[in-house]
């Protein structure tokens, strides 16, 4: 039998975003790549694509495979990365969308796993106000937020798959070494 406590920690990462040129993407797989000695699956929303939520639907055709398989995917991990996109302040719709198809298939949809929150966004607040609306909304469904990052002025501080300010990526090393430590 396996010793759970020797095994690789696995996690996820993901961007809450659909678009092909994601900067969220971007940094979360570049977060991903710093997270050493553990199994990391990059995954991407638009692999997950679920119609838009309605109880209507919901009681017509019951949960999308979709996103069942993204709640499986949190089941089987000891931890989440998650950068997320900011429309108009508030999560990007595909996002909210899957969001609100997870959390009727599983009310605790994060399953207490540690979770590093990110955002970045091409203006100087990174992403601050989707940050501070999943710090209040995630917690109610098990989310075990162990550390936060936001990186401001993407286009700025972001170049050929990394962060070249030396402050800030110094910051988002830390916030991953503290995310594995919670692993």
């Amino acid at each position: 039998m396996e010793n759970k406590l020797n095994r690789m920690k696995k996690i996820i990462a993901f961007a809450g975003s659909n678009s092909k040129k994601s900067i969220n993407k971007q940094l979360v797989t570049y977060a991903s790549e710093l997270a050493e000695n553990v199994e990391v699956e990059v995954l991407d929303l638009n692999d997950f694509d679920v119609p838009l939520f309605s109880v209507d639907l919901e009681s017509e055709m019951g949960h999308p495979e979709n996103a069942k398989r993204l709640v499986d995917k949190i089941k089987q991990v000891d931890g989440v990365m998650v950068s997320l996109a900011e429309h108009n302040g508030a999560y990007a719709a595909v996002f909210k969308n899957i969001f609100d198809w997870m959390s009727r298939i599983e009310q605790k949809t994060f399953q207490d796993k540690p979770m590093l929150l990110m955002a970045t966004s091409p203006g100087g607040r990174g992403g601050a106000s989707v940050i501070a609306i999943a710090k209040d909304r995630f917690p109610r469904h098990n989310a075990n937020i162990v550390a936060e990052f936001s990186l401001p002025m993407f286009n700025t501080n972001f170049s050929e798959g990394k962060i070249i300010d030396k402050e800030l990526n110094n910051e988002l090393k830390n916030r991953v070494e503290q995310f594995k430590n919670a692993l």
